[in-house]
């Protein structure tokens, strides 16, 4: 069985990845590994951010030696994502920002961060429904983007080397998988089910958001799903 580390603590995201994956494959979340270092999400862009994520995790799991991972039989890897609602009213925002972007100012100059940390959902659903409160249907035009990097997990590196080198090494052999999901968004929040913005988001071809589709369907049309159905064609 092929063990990914998944750069996450977010149990709704780590259903769904073991849900599209399947059983071929152990998913190993931050919450399992104590002492898992922290990182700050501060690329221009999803594949810089997975990038990051996947490229420190894999530096840190060698020398961490968790009994979780000692019994592992085969390869190891790791396993992260960057994720992003792009609104083609809002020139593509909150893109790369969509987590924190009730923390975000908007301005003439654009979105300038105010504080680094995740908003609520909540928050976030609401600040897009005020931007977009004049937009009508028709330009209500969104898409979720998901990038996923994938790190292998290959040792610690040898005596006298450089630590950047080796991460450059490491960011060298990550490979990326992206997934897109087309829709428009509603003027109110919709269904009990999924996370983030899926309670305004209607993927095209449904009337129904991904909060009211439930995990079935969305786990067949969402950007993570896409992305992942390829990174498992690549492992299989």
């Amino acid at each position: 069985m092929m063990s990914l580390v998944v750069a996450t603590r977010n149990a709704h995201k780590v259903r769904e990845i073991r849900q599209v994956l399947g059983a071929k494959f152990q998913c190993i979340p931050l919450s399992d590994l104590p002492g898992a270092p922290p990182w700050i999400e501060d690329g221009d862009t999803l594949a810089a951010n997975a990038t990051k994520k996947a490229v420190e995790l894999a530096r840190w799991l060698p020398a961490a030696r968790l009994s979780t991972l000692s019994a592992r039989s085969s390869a190891l890897l790791v396993l992260a994502d960057d994720s992003g609602l792009e609104v083609d009213a809002l020139h593509g925002a909150p893109g790369v920002h969509s987590a924190r972007f009730a923390a975000l100012n908007v301005g003439a100059g654009g979105l300038a961060l105010a504080s680094g940390a995740n908003a609520a959902d909540a928050d976030n659903n609401a600040k897009l429904l005020r931007l977009l409160k004049d937009v009508p249907w028709e330009k209500r035009t969104a898409r979720f983007r998901c990038v996923l990097a994938l790190t292998p997990v290959s040792g610690e590196p040898t005596a006298g080397s450089s630590p950047v080198c080796y991460a450059e090494e490491l960011e060298l052999q990550t490979e990326l998988f992206e997934g897109v999901c087309e829709g428009r968004l509603g003027f109110t929040p919709r269904g009990q089910s999924g996370f983030g913005y899926d309670p305004l988001f209607i993927p095209l071809g449904y009337e129904q958001s991904f909060a009211e589709l439930g995990e079935d369907v969305k786990n067949k049309l969402s950007h993570r799903a896409r992305a992942l159905a390829r990174l498992r064609e690549r492992l299989q």
